[in-house]
């Protein structure tokens, strides 16, 4: 398993959401279609955003914590018919508890329980490995904002227009 973090929520060329996960290292991305109400509520999370009444992920996230349940982890487990299957992991009273869920629905919880996003290596697969730039000693420094280009144009001859509206969690 790899973790992750949430780059950011952009639109393709098409005006449809997609969450961008990277790994740690910043070397695979995982974008991940989504809906417009779920992608509204991680961008809100992202930039620290605070609607004057809870939206369903927060309001999740209050009832989880009523019930003295904590999110320990999610998890986009796997890719099947170019759909994302996600798990939230919970543990209640040293009980734990693997929820199902859509990537879009257990990511924006994480962000509000502050837990840790995982991502399977059979689904890491999926993701396009990231250019890193170099610095003056040839070290790597960070990730600049381009995906490589072949391995964009790869994952681009593989997935259709049809892909983008089956992905969307």
């Amino acid at each position: 398993m790899r973790l992750m973090k949430v780059r950011r929520v952009a639109l393709d060329q098409q005006n449809n959401p997609v969450v961008l996960l990277v790994d740690e290292e910043e070397t695979i991305a995982l974008p991940i279609w989504i809906g417009q109400a779920e992608a509204m509520a991680i961008a809100m999370r992202l930039q620290s955003v605070q609607p004057p009444r809870p939206m369903t992920h927060d309001l999740l996230h209050n009832v989880l914590e009523q019930l003295q349940a904590k999110v320990t982890r999610v998890v986009v487990s796997d890719v099947r018919d170019a759909t994302y299957f996600a798990e939230i992991h919970l543990s209640r009273n040293g009980t734990a508890f693997v929820i199902d869920s859509r990537p879009s629905d257990a990511i924006a919880l994480a962000l509000r329980a502050d837990a840790p996003i995982f991502v399977e290596d059979k689904v890491a697969t999926q993701g396009i490995a990231l250019r890193r730039s170099a610095d003056v000693e040839g070290k790597t420094s960070g990730l600049e904002d381009e995906l490589d280009p072949q391995e964009f144009r790869k994952f681009l001859e593989r997935v259709k227009p049809e892909d983008f509206r089956r992905t969307v969690h």
